[in-house]
């Protein structure tokens, strides 16, 4: 695998300069010329012919896999038949990797070694058992997941099927890919294992996740995530008053870090934020809990200010536990700290050909490209320094992550598709 940027730390290195030239980024000529020479290209503009032809029936793709719900780690049933609409679209070969990522390889023409991928993800935020069903209100559908990000999925069967129907050959093989893991606990799970353990040369990386034409992420939001969990040996709330009680305790953690934490991130940092997002525990009103859990999100910009503010929160949990075991209860309780998020931050240089051309395609269109930062599968390959950019499904959308989620297929849908091609072909290399 190739580090563009040598080594990790050069990314981190750039990103102050990186967060304030984002400001200003300009799309150098060469590469306005170049996606302008490409688009003209008959081959490509027979691609686009059918992108617009097949509309119809991406949607009919978007919707067949969206009504099989795919949760984090249990993607199998969505992944397989994402896997036969590629092959039916046309790859010359198909696999599932160890951790359920439905690869399909589009071989190039120049034998150099090194893939461009493509990717979509797989899994949607809800649990098992939520209706998945599409419902169409006038030229609106909807319903959970949709958007976010099955559309990303409907858009690489389209932009295959166009590659093929034209005969569009690449220089570099191409990978189009349907990841697993990157929703919540997934904790990108997927391209963890694509850039740490496959052994895939991957040389570059385009991911469409969610968002209006245009949007342009080459940055990415880091994260640590844990669960908290405090037990301590349960009993009546009357009968056995003065026992130690995890929830108090976790009461204390809490307030313990929530003080150090709002006083650091209140400080002059780049953003940084906490958050605690779920708890549990507990069998009724009147008993003492036996246990007693939360689960706590950080994330930064900086990965200083990231390893800083997961530092502040292990020693809030131990300076809490502490002070509540010798603040005169009887017993004590016990805690456990498990990891169950780790994505890394990092920033790319705009000047990288990956990003000018993703600018310049994104141009093309008569769009002004937003260049920006998310917690998105690029955060994998990004903090390895590899190049890599998250662009929009286009279309209009709201409602993610929540049951009312919807997607309208305006004019900027099958642009959307288009742009994703003209980038990919960019870094791919168009045959003559």
């Amino acid at each position: 695998m190739k580090s563009y940027l040598k080594a990790p730390f050069i990314a981190i290195a750039l990103l102050s300069a990186c967060v304030s030239a984002q400001q200003s980024v300009k799309t150098e000529k060469e590469y306005t010329k170049e996606i302008a020479k490409l688009a003209k290209s008959k081959k490509v503009q027979a691609a686009f012919g059918h992108i617009d032809s097949q509309e119809d029936q991406t949607a009919k793709d978007l919707v067949a896999l969206t009504e099989i719900l795919a949760p984090p780690f249990k993607e199998e049933e969505r992944g397989k038949a994402f896997g036969q609409m590629l092959l039916a679209a046309g790859v010359d070969s198909l696999w599932t990797d160890k951790v359920g990522n439905v690869i399909g390889l589009r071989k190039g023409t120049s034998g150099e070694s090194g893939f461009v991928g493509v990717d979509a993800h797989l899994d949607v935020v809800f649990p098992e058992g939520t209706d998945a069903t599409v419902t169409q209100v006038g030229d609106t559908l909807k319903a959970p997941g949709i958007g976010d990000d099955t559309r990303g999925l409907a858009m690489l069967i389209s932009l295959l099927k166009a590659m093929n129907q034209s005969k569009i050959q690449t220089q570099k093989d191409l990978l189009i890919v349907g990841t697993v893991g990157e929703e919540g606990l997934g904790d990108l799970r997927g391209m963890k294992y694509l850039f740490n353990e496959s052994g895939l040369d991957i040389d570059s990386w385009i991911a469409i996740d969610g968002g209006d034409i245009g949007r342009i992420s080459n940055a990415g939001l880091g994260s640590k995530r844990y669960k908290v969990i405090v037990k301590g040996q349960g009993g009546h709330s009357w009968g056995d008053f003065g026992l130690a009680n995890p929830h108090h305790a976790l009461g204390k953690i809490i307030s313990t870090f929530s003080s150090d934490a709002w006083a650091y991130t209140s400080g002059n940092i780049p953003k940084t934020s906490f958050n605690v997002g779920r708890m549990g525990g507990g069998t009724s009103v009147n008993s003492i809990p036996f246990e007693s859990w939360m689960e706590v999100d950080m994330r930064a910009i900086d990965p200083k200010n990231l390893d800083e503010i997961e530092r502040l929160f292990k020693n809030s949990v131990e300076e809490a536990i502490s002070e509540y075991n010798s603040s005169g209860i009887r017993g004590e309780v016990t805690y456990e700290l498990v990891q169950i998020g780790d994505r890394p931050s990092g920033e790319l240089p705009t000047s990288l050909p990956l990003i000018q051309r993703a600018m310049a395609a994104t141009e093309y269109f008569g769009v002004e490209p937003k260049l920006g930062r998310g917690s998105t599968n690029i955060n994998i390959p990004v903090s390895k320094g590899i190049p890599s950019v998250c662009i929009g499904r286009g279309g209009k959308g709201g409602g993610a992550h929540s049951l009312h989620e919807w997607y309208l297929n305006d004019e900027t849908g099958p642009e959307s598709i288009k742009l994703a091609l003209l980038i990919t072909l960019a870094e791919a290399g168009l045959k003559k």
